[in-house]
């Protein structure tokens, strides 16, 4: 069993644990200059995340799984990225225990170079987790790694999203990064990149950076919703 459970939900210090902490550089634009307008938006957001009760959340992480359950994604045990959900993101443990129960392979992000800002997705085993600098469990770094293009599906945290697929991370740019090859016309197909937020994240528009990967569909307590031109849902 993938233990996919995350610590706490407080809002202490270093509990907001995909904000880059303190004593790392903030979120950037491509010319490298801070964004405070994108930071005041991922503030709103989390404080509107956060004003939903507990049990409305683990509802609403149960409903989504529900939801991918009814779609081909995890169809012939894929190789599958997932995220440990900390604080008060849509969980991940009901997505898991599905794959598991599907015989998925599950790989979960670690970082391997925090100044670089680069992540890679190792397997996920029976031991357990550790926390890395930030506070985000991950697996050890001896675990199998595997290229990002080459699994079936990727499901990634969101803070925020809108009507085209736009996502809004926490601002460190490991996904981007990582992620950055599906912004080429031969890539533009796989992975499926599948975002998992509350319905109350979503925004009528965000303003997309260069840098940004756009989502092929999101999920949320609501249901599945896909963006051009990614694979129909079926």
């Amino acid at each position: 069993m993938v233990p996919l459970v995350a610590p706490v939900e407080s809002n202490g210090s270093h509990r907001h644990l995909r904000v880059t902490p303190s004593n790392q550089p903030g979120p950037v634009d491509e010319a490298g200059r801070g964004c405070p307008a994108r930071q005041q938006l991922r503030a709103a957001l989390r404080a509107r995340r956060a004003a939903l009760p507990a049990a409305r959340r683990t509802a609403a992480a149960a409903a989504i799984s529900r939801h991918i359950a009814a779609t081909h994604w995890l169809a012939g045990a894929p190789a599958i990225g997932l995220y440990v959900a900390v604080g008060t993101e849509a969980g991940t443990g009901a997505l898991c225990a599905l794959a598991q129960r599907l015989h998925c392979r599950i790989f979960l992000p670690r970082i391997i170079d925090y100044r670089q800002r680069r992540m890679v997705f190792v397997r996920a085993g029976s031991a357990a987790l550790q926390p890395n600098r930030h506070g985000i469990p991950e697996p050890a770094a001896s675990s199998q790694r595997t290229p990002a293009r080459a699994l079936s599906v990727i499901f990634l945290p969101v803070l925020g999203f809108d009507r085209q697929g736009t996502r809004l991370g926490s601002g460190a740019g490991y996904y981007d990064r990582l992620l950055g090859f599906r912004r080429l016309r031969q890539h533009r197909r796989r992975p499926l990149l599948v975002g998992l937020a509350f319905g109350c994240q979503e925004l009528p528009h965000i303003e997309a950076a260069a840098h940004d990967v756009p989502l092929d569909a999101i999920v949320t307590e609501l249901g599945v919703r896909a963006f051009p031109p990614a694979q129909p849902v079926p």
